[in-house]
């Protein structure tokens, strides 16, 4: 018999394919229909967003692994996950160029206005209205909040525009040759646009906060290709409708699918539905890590990119 595993999030078909043909596959609906099936599920998987729900967790006795379709951990209890001894992976370095190259989008078209010069031009308003001019993205002082394997991209990229290149973490990492700030604010306050590339998870909630967008300022743009928790959000529409912060460009946001509405009339605003990865080419490569770490488990032989 095939073992059983569950599907939180669905993946693309090829990847879902791969995992029917292996296993039992119990796709996800809500808590109460795992009843019958809860004792026999040893494996999930799941997307960096949805995670694993606390009661999915611990309605399942048997659990050994979690396979998450991307690299944020946030969404899973990685404590309990210890203590019970199940064992959690991620998808690194496969979404990483995608995620940056996302990056440098938004600062384009935060910056220069591409998308509002989309829609002049679709509502025929070229010819019959002005336009406001953009803000130039060669040369301008980058700040890197987080410098991960996302945020290095994003900074190699940043390098083809002359882009002075700062950061914060944890800690400096000195062989990175880029600019240290130990301080958010002052980071902040050095850069003209500060891109957001640190970890979700509560160490990181709400650090991008009022005082950090004060810093940043009326001609600065914020960029968040991260987790929609890393900043305040009520801060940031306030920010923004106050003229204190110049413009923003966002791919994640603190209540999905929910944006608020403020930032939808916004010009200087430029607004993706968490798609950073999306690619067909990424997605393919994601969903094999999944593949290939649970198979890895299921057969007692090492994990591909373990976390737990």
């Amino acid at each position: 018999m095939k073992p059983d595993i569950l599907l939180i999030e669905p993946m693309m078909p090829q990847i879902e394919k791969a995992l029917d043909d292996a296993y039992t596959v119990h796709r996800f609906t809500d808590v109460a229909a795992l009843a019958g099936v809860a004792g026999s599920i040893r494996g999930i998987a799941t997307g960096g967003g949805s995670g694993v729900p606390a009661d999915v967790m611990a309605a399942l006795p048997e659990l050994g692994i979690i396979a998450i379709n991307g690299i944020g951990t946030d969404a899973v209890d990685l404590n309990v996950a210890r203590q019970r001894g199940i064992r959690v992976t991620t998808t690194p370095g496969v979404l990483t160029a995608d995620v940056a190259d996302m990056a440098l989008g938004l600062i384009l078209m935060a910056c220069r206005g591409l998308g509002t010069g989309d829609r002049y031009v679709r509502a025929g308003s070229w010819g019959k209205a002005p336009i406001a001019l953009g803000h130039t993205v060669t040369g301008r002082k980058l700040g890197i909040l987080g410098l991960g394997q996302v945020g290095r991209a994003i900074a190699a990229r940043a390098r083809a525009f002359d882009m002075p290149i700062a950061y914060h973490d944890i800690r400096e990492i000195p062989e990175s040759g880029y600019t240290y700030f130990a301080d958010l604010t002052e980071l902040a306050r050095d850069s003209d646009v500060l891109v957001v590339a640190a970890s979700g998870g509560a160490q990181s909630r709400n650090i991008v906060d009022k005082t950090v967008l004060e810093a940043l300022g009326p001609d600065g743009v914020l960029i968040n290709v991260a987790r929609g928790t890393v900043v305040d959000e009520d801060a940031l529409v306030a920010a923004l409708q106050a003229g204190t912060l110049g413009g923003a460009g966002l791919d994640v946001f603190q209540h999905e699918p929910h944006v608020p509405d403020a930032l939808k009339t916004m010009d200087n605003v430029a607004l993706q539905p968490h798609r950073a990865s999306a690619t067909v080419e990424t997605r393919l490569a994601m969903g094999d890590l999944v593949v290939r770490n649970l198979a890895a488990w299921f057969a007692g032989q090492s994990l591909l990119t373990p976390v737990v």
